[in-house]
């Protein structure tokens, strides 16, 4: 049996055409990770690799018949590369929305290097090996994002499970790949080995390091203000300095001249709603050399029961000009966001104060 390449099977365009499409219906459709809708939408990506995954190489293999072997072999890289772009354009939505994008810029990096793959391999071996561990990463990811929001619960036990589970789906599907083709894989067993292993231990790495971010968590709303209170009605009252339009530019920092002893540092966090956890917020300054300094960190426990995200603020009492951020994580530090700004007690160039109810 002589496997063929996917690329001599099927147009190179039309792969990266359906590649493209499953980020196209993501950006469409996917809006909360607790919806339904966006629930079922992730799941029939992962029903779709798998199963296409499987009947490509039956049809290559020419088990199931010549004529549907001929149908599944052009028309299965299709549906698998739609399903890959789907379910890895899907987690770069939820994993960009839940944490702070240069503190977890090693995964992103991570998924951004498998999606250029896809227009990389050629050799057959090369490209059996590529397809297992795209549909590793992208179930890893997939179990990772929506057992907490099943199961309620965040942490390193779920996070263990959850690459269990995916550990064990992946390695479930490569033992019916061997009977597919079993002399193939038998000759690429130590590279498959080799390359899930290190894939799973890699991602567990980057959670450990805090390089994942805080999923399903996700930072709606970051401010450094001037003051937060909150009334009677249970309403936030939010009492800010007016910025300039070209300080709310990216890679721009806002000024705060404070106009009391104390500023506040106010955050909104979405949260799934059966789910309950904790969050902090670090305050930090910088130092002479540059180096960030920690002032205080304070955590106080959040629900997903509030569908706007779950409001919250801490507020700074002893402060000196310079430059200054609060941060927003989880329990281990996971970064959802970070908000900096530059403290100037003098007052001069203060600007109007602005207030707002949340």
């Amino acid at each position: 049996m002589v496997l063929q390449s996917v690329a001599g099977t099927v147009s190179r365009n039309w792969l990266t055409f359906a590649f493209i499409g499953g980020f196209i219906t993501d950006l469409l459709l996917l809006n909360r990770v607790d919806d339904l809708l966006d629930n079922l939408i992730l799941l029939t990506y992962v029903v779709l690799a798998t199963v296409s995954l499987l009947l490509f190489y039956a049809g290559v293999a020419e088990r199931l018949g010549m004529t549907l072997s001929r149908l599944v072999q052009k028309n299965a890289p299709i549906v698998l590369q739609y399903s890959f772009g789907g379910l890895l354009s899907g987690m770069l939505i939820f994993y960009g929305r839940s944490g702070d994008w240069l503190a977890s810029a090693p995964f992103f990096i991570l998924i951004l290097l498998v999606i250029i793959g896809n227009e990389l391999f050629e050799k057959r071996s090369d490209m059996l090996l590529y397809h297992i561990s795209l549909y590793f990463i992208g179930i890893f990811s997939y179990f990772v994002l929506v057992l907490p929001v099943i199961l309620g619960k965040m942490g390193d036990g779920i996070f263990i499970f959850s690459g269990l589970v995916a550990l064990f789906l992946v390695t479930a599907v490569i033992q019916l790949l061997y009977k597919i083709i079993p002399n193939f894989m038998q000759q690429s067993t130590r590279r498959i080995i080799i390359t899930v292993g290190g894939l799973y231990f890699g991602m567990t790495g980057l959670y450990f390091f805090n390089l994942i971010p805080p999923i399903p968590l996700s930072l709606t709303e970051l401010d450094i203000v001037q003051s937060v209170y909150r009334d009677n009605d249970g309403n936030y009252v939010i009492t800010d300095e007016e910025q300039p339009w070209h300080r709310r530019l990216p890679f721009t920092r806002e000024e705060l001249h404070p106009t009391g002893s104390t500023i506040a540092c106010f955050a909104r966090v979405y949260a799934p709603t059966r789910l309950t956890t904790r969050i902090y917020h670090r305050w930090e300054y910088q130092d002479e050399a540059g180096d960030w300094q920690e002032a205080f960190r304070f955590g106080y426990p959040i629900t997903g029961e509030n569908s706007g995200g779950y409001r919250g603020y801490t507020v700074l009492d002893a402060f000196d000009d310079g430059i200054w951020r609060c941060g927003v994580e989880n329990a281990r530090g996971q970064v959802l966001g970070r908000t900096t700004v530059k403290i100037d007690t003098s007052g001069i160039g203060r600007r109007p104060a602005v207030t707002r109810i949340e």
